[in-house]
């Protein structure tokens, strides 16, 4: 029997699904596994994505605010610069910015020796001025300027950072302005200057001048405006033209000529170098007051020129190894008090005030007022005790009264400082006595003619009784005028004053040029009134110029530059007659012998005559020599400025030392003339007066026998 189940299997169901299709929930799990991370995501966006959408949010809104605010400012800033283009000048008026002109004045020969005012010596520009220039003010100034929009937010930063490490404010110091910048300041941001609004041109210069941040601001406005208005050429040419360099000197061409006596298109690169370099420190930097110290900056300029390229390394050291140097008409600087006076002398709207270009010739010879310089040091050096505060003056002029030299104090080469040659008022001491002599000799009296010396005195209405002395002290007995005037005898002087006529000497000596108030009282004689150096001075060129007046003077003519025709002359010069010629060659004869014979004997010259005469005033605070060879006339004054009495100095010692060393300078080379005098009329004995009571006054007039005839009436009757 067979077995019917082997073989045979369970009977079992179909599947409904293959096998393969088990697995179909795998990936159902799957899916539900990449959901897990998205839910997961949706919830950190819920949380952070909140935060961050807020600072979005805000970081658009502000960069919305701020890019219309920058709109806003642009525009208003737009149109701030389209205001400010519309103020700006043609490029031809914005050239010469001075307030004032300038003034040249020129010595005798027409060399200039002396400038005064806004020196400008004519517009140049970029393409006339010398490149050594050019690129040396850019390596300096700007370095950029041909590339910036007339700002350097980069040279702002660099500023303020340099201003903040130095411990200064970030606006002070360093400034890091262009030089388009440094050109609206120069324009004073297009502010002109008005008299009516401003106190002085100082106020207003240093308006222009702040450093505020509203002025920064508007600076920087105006340097937008002309970067649009103007090309960097004509702003180059502009800051070139309006630039003080020191010395007066306002722009290159003046600078140039100033300087190194040549235009700006002939500098050279050390000469450039040195120009551009006083542009930081224009007075204290320039070549006039410290060469030195300019030749140093200099040559900073030089290797800034060599570093930017401007410069091979072989140009910059051949320029450093040679500096530039002043010109020979630079290095005088002489005449500083002559050149003050002079301005002095003119109106004021031609010159101190002047807005014209001036060019004044005047009457300065350079050799003599080097020989008045010398004289005053030579003297100080050697015969001074160090420390001494003494001072001294000096005035060389010629017989006409036209003035050659003049120093006012021992300072030499200073502008602007007290002039003691001029301004100072001092007791004139016997170097008054030649004019009351020289009234004893218009009335016919002789240098021979004789008067008492001995104890004299007078009853003064209203002071008592008045006794003169001689400075020694001694008395002499009957002395000759001459030898009265010679020994600088004060009771001869006294008494001859008061028989000619007090009120005589004084119209005598105010006609000669004294115009200080002179004294009423017998004591006129001993020079008790004051007078300045330059009057006394002029006073002894009329003696020798035969007995007329002078004016002097210093300037000859004054005209506007490129005018021919001058627009005023001399002021000065001979004026009328004051005593006759014959008295006046009597009374150079009767000087003469003060050299010669009396307290001038250190005033004379080995080679030629020499007259003059001595002054010391009381308790010798002033000491005085004036007098003249045939060519020149000379008058010395020394004492302090305070009235100090002088210690062991009167008029015949370092006063007629310090004239003897000037005019033997002078009169180097000079052929050798006598003086213009003559010999004296026989001798006669000269009256009295009597001792208590003063002689009147009214004795003016009439011949000299006339007037012996009425002195010899009153001493008979003893009355008018």
């Amino acid at each position: 029997m067979t077995d019917s189940r082997r073989g045979k299997s369970r009977l079992v169901a179909d599947r409904r699904y293959p096998k393969a299709k088990s697995k179909a929930p795998k990936p159902r799990k799957a899916a539900a596994t990449k959901r897990k991370p998205t839910r997961a995501k949706s919830k950190r966006g819920g949380i952070v994505g909140f935060f961050t959408g807020i600072v979005s949010w805000v970081f658009r809104f502000f960069l919305r605010l701020f890019i219309r605010a920058g709109l806003v400012a642009a525009i208003i800033i737009a149109g701030f610069v389209a205001y400010e283009y519309t103020t700006l000048p043609n490029v031809s008026h914005a050239l010469d910015g001075r307030a004032r002109g300038s003034v040249q004045l020129l010595d005798r020969d027409g060399v200039a020796f002396a400038w005064r005012g806004d020196q400008f010596g004519g517009v140049v520009t970029t393409d006339t001025v010398s490149p050594h220039l050019k690129n040396a003010v850019i390596a300096t100034e700007d370095r950029r300027f041909y590339r910036h929009f007339g700002i350097s937010p980069r040279g702002i930063a660099s500023a303020v950072r340099i201003n903040l490490s130095e411990g200064r404010g970030p606006l002070s110091g360093h400034g890091g302005s262009t030089i388009t910048q440094q050109t609206a300041k120069l324009l004073c941001l297009g502010v002109t200057y008005d008299p009516n609004e401003w106190k002085s041109e100082a106020e207003y210069v240093a308006d222009c001048r702040k450093g505020s941040l509203y002025r920064k601001a508007k600076e920087a406005v105006y340097a937008l405006a002309m970067e649009i208005k103007y090309s960097k050429d004509e702003i180059l040419s502009i800051y070139l033209n309006r630039a003080y360099m020191g010395g007066g000197a306002y722009g290159a061409a003046a600078a140039a000529e100033r300087y190194f006596s040549k235009p700006a298109s002939a500098l050279t690169p050390q000469e450039g170098a040195m120009i551009a370099g006083l542009l930081t420190a224009p007075s204290t930097l320039a070549p006039t007051s410290n060469l030195e110290r300019s030749q140093a900056r200099a040559a900073t300029v030089l290797r800034l020129m060599n570093e930017q390229g401007y410069l091979t390394d072989e140009e910059m050291r051949a320029a450093q190894a040679n500096p530039a140097t002043l010109s020979e008409k630079a290095q005088t600087q002489t005449g500083g008090y002559f050149a003050d006076w002079v301005m002095q002398s003119g109106p004021d709207f031609f010159t101190r005030d002047t807005t014209e270009d001036v060019v004044i010739s005047t009457t300065l010879d350079q050799r003599i007022q080097k020989a008045a310089e010398d004289a005053i040091k030579t003297v100080f050096a050697t015969k001074v005790r160090e420390g001494s505060k003494a001072q001294a003056a000096i005035v060389v002029m010629s017989a006409d009264g036209a003035v050659r030299g003049m120093v006012g104090g021992r300072q030499t080469n200073v502008s602007g400082v007290f002039n003691r040659a001029t301004q100072a008022k001092r007791q004139t001491g016997s170097a008054f006595k030649p004019f009351v002599y020289a009234t004893a000799l218009e009335l016919g009296y002789s240098p021979y003619d004789r008067v008492q010396d001995e104890p004299f005195c007078m009853n003064i209405p209203g002071s008592g009784q008045w006794c003169p002395e001689n400075y020694s002290r001694d008395y002499f007995g009957s002395v000759t005028l001459v030898d009265a005037l010679a020994k600088s005898l004060n009771i001869p002087a006294v008494k001859v004053s008061e028989s000619v006529g007090r009120d005589l000497v004084r119209k005598v000596s105010e006609d000669f040029g004294i115009q200080s108030s002179l004294t009423d009282t017998p004591a006129l004689a001993l020079g008790a009134s004051e007078a300045s150096l330059l009057e006394m001075t002029g006073a002894y060129a009329g003696i020798l110029n035969g007995g007329s007046s002078v004016t002097p003077y210093g300037l000859k003519e004054l005209r506007l530059v490129g005018e021919e025709a001058p627009v005023m002359g001399s002021g000065g010069g001979i004026g009328e007659r004051v005593i006759n010629e014959s008295a006046a060659r009597q009374l150079i004869w009767m000087m003469e012998k003060v050299v010669t014979q009396g307290t001038g004997g250190r005033a004379k010259l080995s080679d030629r005559q020499v007259a003059g005469k001595t002054g010391t005033s009381q308790e010798a605070r002033d000491a005085w020599f004036i007098g003249f060879t045939a060519d020149y006339v000379a008058g010395v004054w020394m004492g302090y400025d305070d009235n100090t009495p002088l210690a062991g100095v009167t008029g015949s010692g370092l006063p007629a030392e310090i004239w003897h060393e000037a005019m033997a300078r002078v009169h180097e080379g000079l052929p050798v003339r006598p003086l213009p005098m003559i010999e004296p009329s026989p001798p006669r004995e000269v009256a009295q007066p009597q001792p208590q009571q003063p002689v009147p006054q009214n004795n003016q007039g009439g011949n000299a026998l006339e007037n012996a005839l009425n002195q010899l009436l009153r001493d008979i009757l003893g009355r008018n």
